[in-house]
């Protein structure tokens, strides 16, 4: 009966490729904006991971994301150090800057001041130069795609000097950093450099990051903070969803992506669905024939999901292919950089593409249950 159902289904060529190609273009549409959706709003916390060596993220208790956070006193950060849990915090720095280079272009930069001492929150893969370096006079750290920005086609070339806020600065380095939300270059620096670079500001710590002593758990450490400074504590984690859930809720990001998955899924759905039915119409006679023969609805039913079942792997296998293909070459592209196709995207999708045959086979099943056998002699 199964060789009969795969029979029946690539009996007319025309039909069997169009129930494939939709729920092909289905599968493409639909993982590609998904996979890019997931792609934009982890950029809008990338800098958040990127910092590996601090567990614990403390600010302004008014802070919303990481973008939005305004300048604490040197006190705040003693006062963090004295807390018990604590093992070590240090300063850390994030803001945007504008950056002239010798031609007199310039470019919006998003710069990172990290601990002098610690280099706590510094980059870890270097592209070119060495961590060592950033302790020189006026150095600074550029992710590979922001050199690629600011010096386009140029090789990389350390010992450059360009401005910052009117101030000489020297590449030292360029690393290798998550793309940010805005796709602005991302410069690394000197806690004493930002000093430097903005010296009428009294105060330039928006953000504390600390450690929790070992053994203890990370979420009574950020409750004593709070408690005992008024601040609020994060765990790198808490302070990367709490950075995503404001811009899923203050953009409009969700919605524009969701209507075109919609989309995808009802248009995969309904070209899907009509071809699949008009199928199984076409082939009312031979299902009647095969009822007249003795053959039960749950066998019927079984040859269906089995039509059903290829056509959903052929057309998502296709699917997955083209999409792997679609990032393969957008990836060399810089603001598509880092945006790439997710298990999650993969497996949601699977889950959706499931459901659209599902339906359609509901459809088709309805025909063929309530099929009398002797419409097979009409």
């Amino acid at each position: 009966m199964n060789w009969l159902a795969l029979r029946m289904l690539t009996g007319d060529r025309s039909k069997y490729l169009s129930l494939i190609l939709s729920i092909t273009f289905a599968t493409l549409l639909m993982t590609q904006q998904v996979s890019i959706f997931m792609g934009i709003v982890t950029r809008s916390a990338s800098q958040i991971v990127d910092v590996r060596d601090a567990e614990l993220w403390i600010m302004d208790n008014k802070v919303r994301y990481i973008d939005e956070a305004p300048y604490l006193p040197t006190s705040d950060l003693q006062r963090v150090r004295s807390v018990p849990g604590v093992e070590w915090a240090v300063r850390f720095h994030k803001s945007n800057m504008t950056a002239r280079l010798s031609d007199g272009n310039f470019r919006n930069i998003v710069i990172m001041g990290i601990d002098d001492s610690t280099m706590v929150g510094a980059p870890r893969r270097m592209v070119s130069g060495n961590l060592v370096d950033l302790n020189l006079p006026n150095a600074v750290f550029i992710d590979k795609a922001g050199y690629e920005y600011m010096w386009p086609g140029e090789p990389f070339r350390l010992g450059r000097e360009f401005q910052i806020n009117d101030r000489r600065v020297v590449l030292a380095g360029v690393c290798k950093a998550s793309a940010p939300f805005t796709t602005l270059p991302v410069v690394y620096t000197r806690f004493g450099e930002i000093e430097r670079l903005l010296p009428a500001n009294r105060n330039l710590m928006n953000f504390i990051l600390a450690k929790p002593t070992s053994g203890l758990d990370p979420l009574d450490v950020c409750h004593a903070i709070e408690e005992r400074s008024g601040l609020m504590a994060l765990t790198q984690d808490g302070f990367f969803w709490k950075t995503i859930n404001y811009f899923l809720g203050s953009t409009g990001i969700p919605i524009n992506f969701g209507i075109t998955i919609a989309l995808g899924f009802i248009v995969g759905a309904a070209v899907a669905g009509q071809t699949f039915y008009l199928f199984t119409l076409e082939n009312l006679k031979q299902f009647g024939a095969l009822k007249a023969m003795g053959v039960t609805n749950i066998r019927l039913i079984g040859m269906i999901l089995l039509q059903a079942s290829v056509v959903s792997g052929m057309g998502y296998g296709l699917g997955m292919g083209m999409t792997a293909i679609f990032f393969t070459f957008t990836n060399r592209i810089a603001p598509m950089a880092g945006i790439h196709l997710t298990t999650i995207a993969a497996s949601g999708v699977g889950i959706a593409v499931l459901a659209i045959i599902l339906l359609t086979s509901l459809f088709s099943l309805r025909k063929v249950l309530f099929l009398e056998p002797a419409v097979v002699f009409r």
